[in-house]
């Protein structure tokens, strides 16, 4: 496993023995409690680790970054982002609990002092952040719908405050309306074949935007 993440990116090695740990707590709890598909436990790193640390191929966090992973499930893309990124602050949210409250243990279990953990519908979190991850949620305009003047006004890193959305290639129309996204392939950095049509849509603040 660790060969792989570091084909790809700097991690420490306290940083790998963290994802290591993570991956052997997903493999515990998802006998018990379904976060991630149990048909897809064995390709846990290569389709869901690596798929969430892809953000970090595009984007970079300065310290104290605030950053919402709206329906983490079972702490995707926020914990692997967490272990990279330890000194940008995660909120991870679910609307299921039993969901909530193993993804809670886990980081307790990690030492994750940068994550906080909440069992919420996403429309009655008052907190404001400079980014949005979610992977494979909902379609963009339910996701928008839901985080309504969630962004903090002021841009404190080198890309707008905006969604960071890991999608498919076919997610492509739920965009057309946007006034600015962009769109970013994973395979241009990742040469794996799961990549080849795994996508990254950002769209920076689109409630400045009427028609975004």
């Amino acid at each position: 496993m660790p060969f792989k993440l570091n084909s790809f990116f700097n991690l420490t090695e306290t940083q790998i023995n963290e994802i290591e740990e993570f991956h052997k707590q997903i493999i515990f709890w998802n006998d018990r409690i379904n976060l991630i598909s149990r048909k897809d436990i064995d390709n846990f790193i290569v389709n869901h680790v690596i798929h969430s640390l892809s953000i970090s191929c595009f984007f970079n966090f300065n310290d104290n970054t605030n950053i919402l992973d709206l329906g983490t499930g079972g702490g995707l893309p926020g914990i692997p982002l967490a272990i990279c990124f330890p000194n940008v602050k995660f909120h991870l949210v679910d609307s299921i609990k039993k969901k909530t409250d193993v993804v809670n243990k886990i980081t307790k279990d990690l030492n994750l002092n940068n994550v906080e953990v909440t069992w919420a519908n996403v429309k009655n979190i008052n907190n404001n952040y400079d980014f949005i991850v979610s992977r494979a949620v909902a379609k963009y305009a339910k996701i928008k719908t839901l985080c309504s003047n969630k962004f903090l006004n002021k841009n404190f890193n080198d890309k707008k405050n905006g969604f960071i959305l890991l999608k498919g290639d076919n997610a492509k129309a739920e965009f057309y309306k946007c006034k600015e996204h962009y769109e970013f392939s994973i395979h241009d950095r990742i040469k794996l074949e799961y990549y080849k049509t795994k996508k990254i849509f950002y769209v920076p603040n689109p409630y400045i935007h009427k028609d975004s």
